[in-house]
């Protein structure tokens, strides 16, 4: 691999900075680029490395960042080329090329607070998704690797946990499912000001009711509060915690993916 894509590579990781690594994994006829050619796309539409320049080269830049604003994190593109059709010698070869495209840096991420059953079974469906899961509690007996082994768990006071162990960005979803109300207020309330996609809270509307005007007595602001998914999850009649966390799964799939959530939240007519 070419020195400069694995510096860039490294400065992605290691930054939390947004690319795309797209490597030529087929080609059928003459191509520009052989398998094997790399080309990193940062998330202005710079690149380091090359697959060969021309048409081919603009179309999966511009594939690379739409994976980049949807948070895509793996993705195929295949384009065939006639001599006949392109005025770039490049892309003139009569060929066909398959690149393969992998979102570095940011992730998909998980965070669930609450090690209890919902949370466990949120954890291990997250994992399945592909998601990178991070599971709080401050139950050591909870939040541990051996209790759930699909997630990263971290037993500590919750102010902790904030300030040591826990970042937010654009593509971080929160679940908050904890032991009590009064621990999921104060979780909600730490949220202010970070950055995430989606911010869901367990329990009943009346119980949400009082947790969202208590958290305007607060000071919390408005925008958090009026951004907050709960009671968490799509209506689907969910009772056990492995059919809430695919409820909960379900919604925050609709948010990412830019559904109409608000006619998904709607009940369900008996």
């Amino acid at each position: 691999m070419d020195l400069a894509i694995i510096e860039a590579l490294k400065n992605s990781i290691e930054k939390g900075k947004k690319s795309v690594l797209c490597t030529v994994i087929d080609e059928q006829g003459s191509t520009p680029r052989s398998v094997g050619a790399k080309m990193l796309v940062w998330e202005d539409g710079s690149i380091v490395g090359t697959i060969g320049g021309g048409i081919l080269e603009h179309h999966v830049i511009q594939e690379a960042l739409k994976m980049i604003r949807d948070g895509k994190s793996t993705a195929l593109y295949s384009e065939e080329f006639m001599a006949t059709e392109a005025s770039d010698p490049k892309a003139a070869c009569g060929g066909k090329a398959i690149i393969f495209l992998e979102l570095i840096g940011k992730k998909k991420e998980l965070i669930i607070f609450g090690a209890g059953h919902v949370g466990k079974a949120v954890a291990r469906l997250g994992s399945f998704l592909n998601y990178a899961v991070t599971v709080w509690d401050e139950r050591k007996e909870f939040a541990n690797q051996e209790n759930i082994p699909w997630a990263r768990t971290i037993a500590c006071p919750l102010d902790e946990a904030f300030e040591k162990h826990l970042t937010f960005h654009d593509l971080t979803h929160i679940v908050v499912v904890t032991r009590g109300h009064s621990l999921d207020t104060e979780v909600v309330q730490m949220l202010d000001g970070k950055k995430t996609a989606y911010v869901g809270v367990i329990g009943s509307k009346r119980k949400v009711a009082v947790m969202k005007e208590n958290l305007s007595k607060m000071g919390t602001s408005q925008e958090l509060i009026d951004s907050i998914f709960a009671p968490i999850g799509l209506p689907i009649k969910a009772e056990t915690p492995e059919e809430i966390a695919v409820s909960i799964m379900a919604e925050i799939i609709a948010v990412d993916n830019g559904a109409n959530v608000r006619a998904l939240r709607q009940p369900l007519e008996v």
